[in-house]
């Protein structure tokens, strides 16, 4: 933007600013204060008659009103800066376009932005201006500059109407219009304009689009100003995390409609751009839903007893319907891990459970459980199996060690069910057999000395027909062929 006078002073080099368009021109007023447009003119270019006159502040009212040529004291010129301009001329002739716009304003409502009031300084302009003849008023005429990255002369002119009124908000009622006329007020240093325009977009929503032009423009204000915007869209280093973490929570501890709550964070987590955070996020939960579901059965199976009988039957259904639902919230989040491909520190975690597979072997053992959470170790299992499949499936890349550990400790809580479930559902011995398989599997990824004790183990998959575990018979052979493979002399 370039402003410069035309009068008996010297004249104001501007700065060259560029513009790729030119507009219409406007080149006379009418008597109602709105700019009329020249006969001229394109209809294809007509400009907007929505420029209409403002209520007047106090300090207007007593100067005249926007665009009167009959009291003003200034006659600015708004052009187009053209590219190939290496400057801008002072003498106002020498750039008629028809993209100008003149209009007539007053210097003591202009000097309501600093941009002016420096322009109108007694340093400035001390012999600038000229005197009117007829109404022996001296005037200023200026130019104003505008470049295409500076906004249209549009925006300008309702900046400058707003120097004639103190209601902004009748003008300034929408985040594009705020936006549009934010950089004017910031070049012109129109501080109550920039202040509304602000406090407009501090207190409305945004598209994404706006928020990116918002963004753009928070360098030009001062720290005071950004605060509040910069606070909507600048969160602090964890905020992401923190909000992964209370939806999750929520959704498997508190909302009443779990199901649908728990399909929406998991989409959520599948659309989440950091798997770092979805990571750190999902062990956290898995490991206090672990430690929930350990701490009760450790209590069902070790109880402190105390009181009448009663009371201690009430804690100990209390213990297994814990352990019960926890296990249905950390059954979600193995398959959340899964899905997302970041079960590895959940398979370790499951793989060093020596005293929580020994209570859960305890637990069953006994009948109560049977009456109060017939469920428990069919979810137990489909945990182990998701996470164990994964591994065999090299899904997930364990370790020897915590190969062996995962079948060491959870084979004997796959044959303890298998042994207190009669009858056993179809489902359930479907999940048996997928797990055997899946033990199996693991157990041949394993050096032949370890094999041999835990494929001992798996005699429990037998049946009294052969041909009913093909699975046992295949593992049985592999370790066979391997043990008695004889290497050759070059091997």
């Amino acid at each position: 933007m370039t402003t410069g006078g035309n009068g008996g002073g010297a004249p104001m080099k501007r700065q060259r600013v560029g513009s790729n368009s030119r507009l219409a021109a406007i080149d006379s007023s009418r008597s109602d204060g709105t700019i009329a447009e020249a006969s001229r003119k394109p209809p294809g270019l007509r400009r907007s008659t929505s420029h209409s006159l403002l209520p007047s502040s106090s300090l207007a009212a007593a100067s005249g009103g926007f665009n009167d040529p009959s009291t003003s004291d200034v006659v600015l010129r708004l052009f187009y800066l053209d590219q190939s301009s290496s400057f801008v001329s002072d003498d106002s002739e020498s750039f008629s376009d028809d993209s100008d716009v003149q209009i007539f304003l007053h210097s003591d409502v202009l000097r309501e932005s600093k941009y002016f009031a420096a322009l109108f300084s007694e340093r400035w302009h001390r012999d600038s201006g000229v005197l009117d003849s007829d109404s022996s008023r001296k005037i200023y005429r200026l130019n104003l500059g505008i470049s295409s990255t500076s906004g249209s002369i549009d925006n300008h002119l309702l900046v400058l109407r707003l120097l004639y009124t103190n209601d902004f908000s009748s003008m300034i009622n929408s985040v594009s219009t705020a936006l549009s006329i934010l950089p004017v007020a910031l070049e012109l240093l129109f501080e109550d304009c920039v202040s509304f325009c602000v406090r407009f977009l501090e207190a409305v929503p945004w598209s994404e689009e706006e928020e990116k032009r918002v963004l753009s423009l928070v360098p030009f204000l001062n720290d005071e100003e950004s605060r509040e915007l910069l606070a909507r869209v600048s969160p602090k280093n964890d905020s992401a995390e923190e909000m992964l973490k209370g939806l999750i929570l929520t959704a498997i501890h508190n909302h009443p409609n779990m199901a649908f709550a728990k399909a929406f964070v998991a989409k959520l987590l599948r659309d989440f751009s950091s798997k770092e955070s979805a990571k750190r996020v999902l062990d956290l939960a898995f490991e206090k839903s672990l430690k929930v579901v350990k701490e009760s059965l450790e209590e069902y199976s070790s109880p402190a007893f105390r009181g009448d009988y009663n009371e201690t039957e009430a804690i100990q259904r209390l213990n297994l319907h814990t352990a019960m639902t926890n296990g249905r919230h950390m059954l979600w989040l193995v398959d959340r891990m899964i899905e997302l491909g970041l079960a590895d520190t959940a398979v370790k975690e499951w793989s060093n459970q020596a005293s929580f597979t020994a209570d859960l072997q305890r637990a069953l053992r006994d009948d109560a459980w049977r009456n109060i959470v017939p469920g428990l170790p069919a979810v137990v299992l489909r945990c182990t199996f998701k996470l164990a499949n994964a591994v065999a499936a090299g899904t997930i890349l364990a370790a020897r060690e915590v190969r062996m550990k995962l079948v060491n400790y959870w084979l004997p809580v796959l044959i303890v069910c298998k042994e207190n479930m009669s009858p056993m559902l179809h489902s359930q011995k479907s999940l048996y057999l997928e797990l055997e398989e899946t033990f199996l599997r693991i157990i041949s990824t394993l050096p032949i000395s370890d094999a041999q004790g835990l494929l001992q183990q798996c005699l429990s998959f037998s049946t009294r027909s052969v041909e009913d575990c093909p699975h046992l018979v295949t593992a049985f052979n592999t370790w066979f062929r391997r043990a008695t493979h004889r290497p050759r002399p070059d091997e």
